[in-house]
């Protein structure tokens, strides 16, 4: 499967300077470290792509961990991502230029749409953990903003970031593949079924169970293919090919309005629109659709615009 957004930033993490205060003090008062902003949960976008800023910039002073997360280092710069938590950015960058990452990820390189993805990840978990979960106590962030630490000391619980997995999956049987579209999708737009793994479940039994509640297929042998970190909020796809082992389709829990099943050259005759490109349930049907010979899937145009409004649950 080839590379997929939100994948390779060329970020390295360098998590053992999370825990070196003094280092972590140096790099964010270096000349040459640059800082992510985000804003409202949107990031900065300029006329040549993402802007990363100085941090005379965003007026930062001093380091503070409630606000900001150590990214790592990438071409030799140290990068921070900064939260902006007033009712306006600072006055050096312009309001108009914040654009939700769904907006600009055509608009910036791989490296960077995954960047953006890791910061606004980052700062997103911070921001819905405040809390302690145990007590109720308010969190302090440490360790470059990888940990949230209870404030209270007899309870001094600490959280560290975590990620939602989801399996997505391209259910094929004979020449055909299983698509489905959810209801707050526009009409024609379809895509693969996915949802989210279970406490107790492997990977492959939330696939069967998934594929099964939403559609009533059964299915039998899974193959994991790749994953998508995807930031809103947190989940990270699990890619997998899938065989089915039934045909009659049947919606089971409502989280489907249509489901059919497709051949390539329904397909290819534009019968449905698939999901964007970017997305790693496209990649999924390309992988199966380009087994025939034929003109690649990537070539005819048939994905929707990048990453168009996901439903409430924010899943492909």
């Amino acid at each position: 499967m080839t590379r997929i957004t939100f994948t390779g930033s060329g970020v390295e993490r360098l998590s053992p300077l999370r825990q070196q205060a003094e280092a972590l003090a140096a790099a964010f008062a270096a000349a040459d470290t640059r800082f992510v902003p985000v804003w409202q949960s949107r990031c900065l976008l300029g006329d040549d792509g993402l802007v990363v800023c100085r941090r005379e910039d965003l007026e930062l002073t001093d380091l503070n961990h409630e606000t900001s997360v150590f990214l790592g280092r990438r071409a030799g710069q140290a990068l921070f991502a900064v939260e902006l938590r007033g009712a306006a950015p600072p006055p050096a960058l312009p309001a108009a230029g914040f654009r939700g990452l769904r907006e600009i990820v055509a608009a910036v390189s791989e490296a960077d749409a995954a960047l953006l993805a890791y910061a606004r990840a980052m700062l997103l978990w911070q921001e819905r953990h405040r809390y302690c979960g145990v007590c109720g106590a308010p969190n302090r962030a440490a360790e470059g903003g990888f940990v949230l630490a209870c404030s209270n000391r007899d309870c001094a619980h600490k959280s560290f970031p975590r990620i939602d997995p989801a399996v997505i999956v391209l259910v094929h049987r004979g020449d055909r593949c299983l698509l489905g579209r959810q209801a707050p999708w526009a009409p024609g737009r379809f895509s693969t079924i996915a949802g989210f793994v279970e406490p107790g479940e492997s990977l492959e039994d939330a696939v069967r169970r998934e594929v099964q509640e939403e559609t009533n297929i059964q299915v039998g042998e899974c193959t994991y293919t790749g994953s998508q970190p995807w930031p809103f909020p947190a989940a990270m796809m699990l890619g997998f090919h899938a065989v089915g082992l039934s045909g009659d389709i049947r919606f089971n829990d409502g989280e489907l309005v249509e489901a059919c099943w497709l051949t390539r050259d329904e397909i290819r005759r534009g019968a449905i629109g698939l999901p964007p490109r970017e997305s790693i349930a496209f990649r999924l049907i390309e992988a199966w659709f380009d087994t025939d010979g034929g003109p690649p899937l990537a070539s005819l145009g048939l994905d929707n615009p990048a990453f168009p409004r996901a439903s409430a649950q924010e899943r492909l």
